[in-house]
């Protein structure tokens, strides 16, 4: 992480309320593939670290006894209970307010680890090999983005509505938040970091296999989805705007009106990347 920040508890503060209408789907196909590479039985554990709202954890519970989802805030915390007791897997699902740096948290052994865009927030060397140690031997972490792809605009101008105008949205954001990236109460300068392969090497684990599901779907957004969508996100949380934040979501709705003033938008679904890597009992020594 950049050398001037520090997690916070007000990183990801208001937003999980937004999350479910704001936040794009992952790709169809995403719980299939995982069910496919995992191979669970149906009796093993799985922890999803960075749950946020439980959407991945949640579209895995029927593969695994048990699910814990571990996130620091305690609104997304609050919404991942409330949405495993709406689809009836409460009695299987557990939900643990902590940072992943405070884990094990006496949470036990798992078969599966999962991360879906939450691992750059987090101080990675440390969490993997804690993780190392809470995956049973030939365990698996499975790492799972959203696929940064080009987008073609000629497949956009196809589809019945408007283009979202992502660089309007980002420049509106701008305007109130000042040009440098904000997270919870620092900024992120340089962005989050990658190379999350040579993180998990140096902890001991062996991988990766790449899995990719394909998107491209055509989706429909209205204005309240992407509104939704703006406060769902670390870099423009609802509190960063503070006693500016009605004027905000005035100038944004106006910004999307001009664009659409039905409302509607066309966007395409993005695919998804999946990166499976086992704790291979062989590199017993690694990471320590």
């Amino acid at each position: 992480m950049s050398g001037r920040w520090e997690w916070d508890d007000t990183l990801f503060a208001g937003t999980a309320r937004y999350y479910r209408l704001g936040r794009l789907p992952y790709a169809p196909g995403l719980a299939d593939t995982l069910a496919e590479v995992l191979r669970p039985d149906g009796r093993g554990r799985l922890i999803d670290v960075g749950c946020g709202p439980g959407v991945i954890a949640l579209s895995l519970a029927h593969l695994f006894s048990e699910i814990v989802g571990v996130d620091p805030d305690r609104g997304m915390i609050a919404e991942a209970t409330r949405e495993a007791d709406d689809q009836g897997v409460a009695g299987k699902t557990r939900w643990v307010r902590a940072r992943a740096e405070d884990l094990p948290a006496g949470l036990g052994t798992f078969d599966v680890a999962t991360f879906a865009q939450s691992f750059h927030w987090m101080d990675r060397d440390r969490v993997a090999a804690t993780i190392r140690r809470m995956l049973r031997p030939g365990g698996l972490l499975a790492h799972i983005s959203d696929l940064k792809t080009e987008t073609d605009t000629r497949a956009v101008d196809r589809l019945p509505h408007p283009a979202v105008p992502c660089s309007a949205i980002d420049e509106l954001v701008k305007q109130y938040l000042g040009p440098v990236r904000r997270a919870g109460r620092g900024v992120l300068p340089h962005g989050t970091p990658g190379d999350e392969a040579a993180v998990l090497t140096r902890a001991g684990f062996s991988g990766p296999q790449r899995h990719v599901v394909p998107g491209g779907q055509p989706l429909e957004r209205t204005a309240d989805n992407l509104v939704a969508g703006v406060f769902s996100m670390s870099f423009s949380a609802p509190h960063l705007f503070g006693t500016r934040l009605d004027a905000f979501e005035t100038d944004l709705r106006q910004l999307l009106r001009d664009v659409s003033p039905l409302g509607r938008f066309s966007e395409r679904q993005p695919g998804a990347e999946i990166f499976i890597w086992c704790n291979d009992p062989r590199s017993a020594t690694a990471g320590r």
